[in-house]
């Protein structure tokens, strides 16, 4: 770090050339401001955007030529000579790309220009082009390197999807909204799930209507963002238009004819559906269809004043199961059910010329039901209540709040300073139904308040910045000050939820004295607690709270019109484990007036979880259809020490990158190759034997367990062509991803510790390669598009060590939209129109109890739907 700062400290202080401030405003016919406008200097790199006022300022040098440019204007270009004001006119005209960047905390920067790969994506165009109803799975097919995965009898994965950028753990990727750090769920994966042993920011909390763009910086960024930044980030950025009210309503369903060969009588094949409001057996009733999803949306902003604005987004979604094919121990895999409600606000009040007041912020409520695994005999299921056996159901209640607000100011020297508090609470409440506790027997109630988790966050921020134009080409300093709090809860539920009852109806407390009751047949003691999902006891109760003090620095240097380097650094100090540093330098090249060569080279880290640390459960966990009583023990305790499982440290990492951008009359690409070697990963063990401790069969634990080296390139080609007859476009979008396991850390059994099964959950986070290819076109009236994603083999690995195959799979896309007036727009598509599913697998060892397990491209089946987009 040392030779880095003193690196720059050279550049800054050695070179430098003069220029000139140009501002101005730019509007159109009507006279109105233009916001967002892009303004370059013709044969430089040197760029930026008009605000929201369409004012802006830019530093080039003498007798420059400024382009100015925007969708749906015609570019322009002006000579500036020595002049240092230009207000400017657009005209209608030929659609351009524009593009706005985070990541860089230059003013001045775009995506082409930048040292490190970003991606742009316009919400409101892919949500009007598009089935997918939530966030994850608009940017599952939008994002080369983005991957999530619906799941299937993962207890509360199957409410708040896993996500991941270059697969990743979804903890490993920073999530912004509109630049200021985002709360993560409250949730660990613990079963057999994508992102195992991870918490990860639950982006479906956010309403898709009240986002303008998504930016996703693909490339390590710790040094720049601190904690969770190891793969990238992920910043949303909030609408703020007025006046103006806008929205959709949307219906889709899935198709229920599952490919395969199923036994007669399995669940979905013979059209009957579950009674889900009793025991979980099929009743008859002929259903095409399943997963019915409702959706509503509205947005609309109201001016404050000559500059401020509020705008609120509403967001209403029902969506119904869906039921697939499953092996007898399992006669309800499917998607969960999810009625939620969206509230969101983004507000900004100027106080003066140059300071602003902003607060953003919303509330989420989802209520969930989602199938767990059957019940079909034995010690578990009381004849009385359920004489078929019963599948419970997990039903939560989550509920995400959060609120930032700040001030921001320039001063009359240029700096920038921005001040803000940004808080976040995610509360995950569990309710099970339809099942029982053993251990009362006939007297059993079918519903428990099983308990639940939450976690908060508040965050203060203190950031500087300043540019300075006549230092070399441009140089841009900032640095700034976070200070964070979390706290992590994990709060009990009702008694019956998590108690074994003796034969009197009262609660064990001493099982030298109190007698189990046994079930007459296998002539097994009844267990205690709800079934499905046992509840959280006093003795799981956690209230843990920790802090963390950083500061930052970064500098941005254009040497010369081709040569841009880039570097920061960051202290941390968190207030459980101590200190690090981290620091990268990043660089652009300018090979050609269309071509830059781009790279960097940075470490990292990831502080271990709150959850991590302090979660611990006793649960029932099914191995090929048999349950097996286990102890997920804290990571703090004498239990955990036992095993010899060292405390919790951070994951380290060292990511480097190397790419070329290019744009080339219509057509422009993206080619960025990646390195990203991680240090002490914290995974979730296998389980080890524990029959010394009372009623467990098997513990596991969270540890620093392996080490680990990803490959991989992202690709991006765009074209776009204008003709009389309408706009013609295309976009491929690829991600190729090898990651390796190349320590597994213990002196312990490694085959338990982190077995085959564990491994190939951690390899199997994204798939091999991803290709998305998407072809549109559009009329003022019209639009059609056709969207095929590609998705290579994967393997896992069941619970008796076979090797589970899925080969790759293509699905394709279709939407159609016409414009019925000014104010209305009909679409009507179908996602994995060809009713794609993953291979079927016969061994019945399969995770989730169906005949395939929860891969990339879903379990579901085609999906079809009609929209009604509405904006006055």
């Amino acid at each position: 770090m040392k030779k880095l700062t003193l690196i720059l400290f050279c550049f800054i202080t050695s070179v430098t050339f003069s220029q000139q401030i140009v501002t101005g405003i730019v509007t159109d016919v009507s006279g109105s401001p233009i916001p967002f406008v892009n303004i370059t200097e013709k044969g430089s790199d040197k760029g930026t955007i008009t605000d929201d006022d369409g004012k802006y300022t830019i530093a080039v040098d003498e007798n420059a030529i400024l382009v100015f440019s925007f969708v749906g204007f015609q570019t322009q270009e002006i000579t500036v000579g020595t002049t240092n004001n230009i207000d400017i006119t657009l005209l209608e005209g030929e659609a351009l790309n524009t593009i706005i960047v985070v990541g860089s905390r230059s003013p001045k920067r775009t995506a082409t220009d930048t040292p490190v790969a970003v991606d742009i994506i316009d919400m409101q165009d892919i949500v009007t082009k598009s089935g997918k109803i939530e966030i994850n799975e608009l940017l599952q097919y939008s994002a080369p390197s983005f991957n999530a995965n619906k799941q299937s009898g993962s207890d509360g994965a199957d409410h708040v999807d896993p996500a991941s950028l270059r697969g990743l753990g979804p903890d490993q990727t920073l999530v912004l909204i509109n630049g200021k750090r985002r709360h993560s769920s409250s949730l660990i994966n613990i079963f057999g799930t994508r992102g195992r042993g991870n918490s990860g920011t639950d982006l479906n909390t956010i309403p898709a209507t009240s986002i303008k763009r998504i930016e996703i910086l693909r490339d390590g960024a710790a040094a720049q963002y601190g904690s969770d930044a190891i793969a990238g980030v992920i910043n949303i950025v909030l609408k703020d238009n007025i006046n103006k009210l806008s929205g959709s309503i949307s219906y889709g369903a899935y198709n229920t004819n599952a490919k395969g060969d199923f036994p007669d009588g399995t669940p979905n094949t013979d059209g009957n559906r579950l009674d889900t409001e009793n025991d979980g057996n099929r009743i008859a009733d002929d259903k095409s269809f399943d997963g019915g999803s409702v959706k509503v949306t509205a947005n609309y902003g109201v001016g404050i004043g000559e500059k401020g604005y509020i705008n609120f987004t509403t967001e209403y979604l029902s969506k119904n199961k869906t039921l697939r094919p499953g092996f007898d121990f399992r006669r309800g895999f499917g998607e969960a059910a999810i009625d939620g409600f969206n509230l969101f606000v983004n507000a900004s009040v100027p106080l003066s010329e140059k300071t602003e007041l902003y607060a953003f912020g919303g509330r989420n409520y989802r209520d969930t039901d989602a199938f767990a695994f059957t019940r079909n005999g034995g010690e578990r299921v009381v004849t009385e209540i359920y004489p078929d056996g019963f599948t419970p159901r997990i039903t939560s209640n989550i509920i995400d709040n959060s609120i930032s607000a700040g001030i921001r100011t320039e001063t009359d020297s240029g700096w920038k300073i921005d001040l803000s508090n940004t808080w976040g609470k995610n509360n995950f409440h569990y309710f099970i139904e339809g099942t029982l506790n053993a251990s009362l027997e006939e007297n059993s109630p079918t519903e428990f308040d099983a308990g639940g988790h939450s976690l908060s966050q508040n965050t203060i921020n203190l950031d500087f910045s300043k540019y300075y134009p006549k230092v070399a080409k441009g140089l841009n300093l900032a640095f700034g000050t976070e200070y964070r709090t979390e706290n992590f809860i994990i709060f009990a539920g009702e008694e019956g939820s998590y108690a074994t009852y003796d034969v009197n109806g009262l609660p064990i407390t001493n099982p030298a004295t109190q007698t189990q009751p046994i079930d007459p047949d296998s002539g097994q003691p009844r267990p205690g607690g709800s079934q499905g999902f046992p509840g959280y006891s006093p003795l799981n109760e956690v209230d843990r709270s920790r802090s963390n003090l950083s500061l930052y620095a970064d500098a941005e240097l254009d040497i010369t019109d081709a040569f841009l380097l880039a570097g920061a650094a960051r202290f941390e100090n968190y207030s459980d484990f101590g200190s690090t540093v981290n620091g990268k330098l990043a660089f652009r090249i300018k090979a050609s007036e269309n071509i830059n060569i781009r790279g960097s080279v940075s470490s990292g880290f990831r502080a271990p979880s709150l959850a991590q640390i302090y979660y611990n459960l006793r649960f029932t966990d099914f191995q090929g259809g048999i349950a097996t009583e286990t102890l997920l023990a804290p990571n703090n305790s004498p239990v955990t020490a036992s095993f010899r499982i060292d405390r919790l440290k951070e994951e380290t990492s060292l990511n480097a990158s190397l790419g070329v951008t290019a744009k080339l009359g219509d057509f422009s690409a993206t080619v960025d190759g990646y390195y990203i070697d991680i240090q002490d990963r914290i995974v979730l063990t296998g389980t080890f034997e524990a029959t010394d401790i009372d009623n467990v069969n098997e513990a596991q634990f969270f540890a620093n367990g392996v080490d680990t080296e990803t490959v991989g390139m992202d690709l991006v080609l765009s074209w776009k062509g204008n003709y009389d007859f309408g706009t013609l476009s295309a976009l491929l979008a690829g991600n190729v991803n090898n990651m390796y396991i190349t320590a597994v850390n213990t002196d312990l059994d490694p085959d338990i510790f982190f077995g085959k099964r564990e491994q190939a959950f951690l390899l199997a986070s994204a798939p091999r390669s991803k290709f998305a290819l998407n072809l549109n076109y559009n009329t003022d009236k019209f639009n059609a598009g056709l969207g095929l994603t590609r998705f290579s083999d994967i393997t896992l690995v069941d619970f008796v060590d076979t090797e589970d195959e899925y080969g790759a799979k293509i699905t394709a896309d279709l939407t159609l939209g016409y414009k019925l007036s000014d104010q209305l727009k009909l679409t009507i598509g179908g996602n994995n129109i060809t009713n794609e599913y993953p291979d079927q697998q016969n061994d019945g060892e399969t995770e989730a109890g169906g005949y395939w397990d929860a891969v990339q491209m879903g379990f579901g089946g085609a999906y079809y739907y009609a929209r009604l987009d509405f904006s006055f």
